[in-house]
């Protein structure tokens, strides 16, 4: 079996003037093919904007959209959520996963509403502030909804850049100094610009340079692409990681999660230990679920999700 090829340390497209040139073709296509999203709305606004960030990580879009249109029909304003105990927010979370981005969001309302007069601010440095907000969502908001220049670095523009740039077929596990000079180093000038490129570029990676099954004959950049140039070599290095979930503390949180959604009120210790079989794993996420401020312990064996912030937590 022939050993697949090392991708390519530096290529023709790495150099300012094939950076500037991928600019055009992209955002070109991305204005006639750009999907239809409710947060890409002008009525969306910031928060909408803000929402859709924390809803699509680690999420696809189709799982994400019912669950969005809900949550703004019910909170439409920064304000309307932070009204709500965290628990709420929780509960619309439905099974969106890794329901912590719930709590988070319900904080960065609460500070929004406190700090801002709940408006989402449109500083960079304001945004990053908040509680719950990352670099990358703070970037995202700031390019998003308010199109300003930064460099918007989530999965799909990484393989997007590794692909096309250094000729990857695959970006690192994490995100590297590397890739972020490089996102830095493709920003166009013009603000707007740069907040057009940041959209679009995110748009390819998820619709055309896909992990598995890329499309490069629609793809406007392919003529320019390293990756494809060098004939597409195969990834070398550390194994790609994968996500499981059946079996896992994750797995049993969901479903432990999932009773306390579905009661208007505090649930008994013996309705979540009918979920799962594992006594020692169930106890476990169960803790998990507490100490994280997803879940509140009750007198008498009762347990429900969260009325407030965790102790000692300020929004």
């Amino acid at each position: 079996m022939t050993a697949p090829t090392k991708p390519m340390q530096s290529t023709a497209a790495d150099t300012p003037s094939a950076h500037s040139a991928l600019h055009e073709p992209v955002i070109t296509w991305f204005e006639d093919h750009a999907r239809d999203l409710p947060w890409r709305r002008p009525e969306a606004g910031a928060w909408g904007v803000m929402v859709s960030e924390f809803m699509l990580q680690q999420t696809p879009v189709a799982r994400v959209l019912p669950v969005y249109e809900q949550w703004m029909a019910r909170w439409p304003r920064p304000a309307d959520l932070a009204e709500e105990a965290p628990g709420e927010a929780v509960r619309a979370w439905g099974r969106l996963g890794y329901p912590r981005r719930a709590l988070r969001l319900h904080g960065a309302a609460l500070a929004i509403t406190e700090r801002h007069g709940g408006d989402v601010p449109a500083q960079h440095a304001q945004l990053l502030a908040l509680p719950g907000i990352g670099e990358y969502t703070a970037a995202a908001v700031a390019s998003f909804a308010y199109g300003q220049r930064h460099a918007v670095l989530d999965t799909n523009v990484r393989r997007v850049f590794a692909r096309a740039v250094t000729g990857s077929q695959y970006p690192p596990n994490a995100t590297t100094a590397a890739e972020r000079k490089l996102a830095r180093a493709l920003l166009p000038e013009e603000e707007r610009t740069a907040a057009r490129w940041a959209a679009a570029s995110m748009e390819l990676g998820a619709v055309l340079c896909t992990a598995r099954n890329e499309n490069c004959g629609a793809c406007p950049i392919s003529g320019q692409c390293a990756w494809r140039l060098a004939g597409k070599p195969e990834h070398v290095g550390p194994p790609r990681r994968t996500q499981s979930y059946a079996g896992t503390d994750r797995q049993v949180r969901g479903k432990l999660l999932a009773v306390l959604r579905e009661s208007p009120g505090p649930v008994p210790r013996a309705a979540l230990e009918r979920v799962w079989d594992d006594r020692i794993q169930r106890a476990r996420a169960l803790d998990g679920l507490v100490s994280d401020g997803l879940v509140e312990p009750l007198p008498g064996g009762l347990y429900r999700l969260p009325t407030g912030p965790p102790s000692g937590q300020k929004p």
